[in-house]
């Protein structure tokens, strides 16, 4: 968002192999004998397992049951944001599908269908571009999406919505200079939580997270992710913008 004055007003853990062997088995998801025990490992540790199978029922937000649940720990293993393994398809789920599916180049309709399931299989895996000894912020403006780093790896990868063409996000290596615990009314909208890294524009958090650029300059994320990723960051986290 373009700088304005300011007026205030007023993770569960990834599964472990075995528990996610087991949530595909009961979602009916094809896993090899030995996925739980020995399962492939990719460039950030998560666990490689096939979710890939003929004939697995189409999963968006709505869905229920335990195909969902394996979606969620498979997600989670990869560190999207989902929010927690619960077996119900929500926002928070849906944001993190489109999260994924940004990251591996495929339509962003949030929607787990074969194509989907088939990068789930084989995902690209993120690296962070900076290296910091403690947590930062990277937002990549190219796939929309928001990293977590820390020590040289992706922690968390947030679904993200940054300034349209009309009013893009700058782009630079700054860190977060002041941050608001609670809604601020700005000239061009509400902002949850701002985190602000470069005069008025922060990382906030938004009822709509569009997935393509959206808002007035900002980096935005789902309001629900933005209280998940509070108590992470603070004063004086890096942030990186980048395409």
């Amino acid at each position: 968002m373009r700088p304005v004055s300011p007026r205030t007003i007023r993770h569960r853990r990834p599964a472990t192999h075995a528990a996610l062997g087991t949530a595909l088995l009961v979602a009916g998801l094809a896993v090899p004998a030995t996925a739980a025990s020995a399962a492939p490992v990719a460039a950030n540790g998560a666990a490689a397992v096939t979710l890939a199978a003929a004939g697995q029922p189409t999963l968006r937000q709505g869905s229920r049951g335990a195909a969902v649940s394996a979606l969620q720990a498979r997600l989670t293993a990869l560190r999207y944001d989902v929010g927690g393994i619960d077996g119900i398809f929500g926002p928070s789920t849906h944001h993190a599908v489109v999260a994924f599916q940004k990251v591996n180049g495929l339509a962003r309709d949030g929607i787990v269908g074969p194509r989907t399931r088939a990068a789930l299989d084989r995902p690209v895996v993120p690296t962070p571009r900076y290296t910091h000894p403690g947590y930062s912020i990277e937002a990549d403006l190219t796939r929309q999406v928001l990293y977590l780093a820390k020590r040289g790896a992706v922690v968390r990868i947030l679904d993200a919505s940054s300034g349209r063409s009309s009013t893009p996000t700058p782009t630079g290596d700054w860190t977060v200079g002041r941050r608001i615990d609670d809604w601020r009314q700005s000239d061009l909208g509400l902002l949850w939580r701002p985190n602000y890294f470069h005069r008025g524009y922060a990382v906030h958090g938004a009822t709509a997270v569009p997935a393509y650029p959206a808002s007035h300059g900002c980096v935005r994320v789902p309001v629900r992710a933005m209280d998940r990723l509070w108590t992470t960051i603070r004063v004086g986290t890096p942030v990186h913008v980048y395409r």
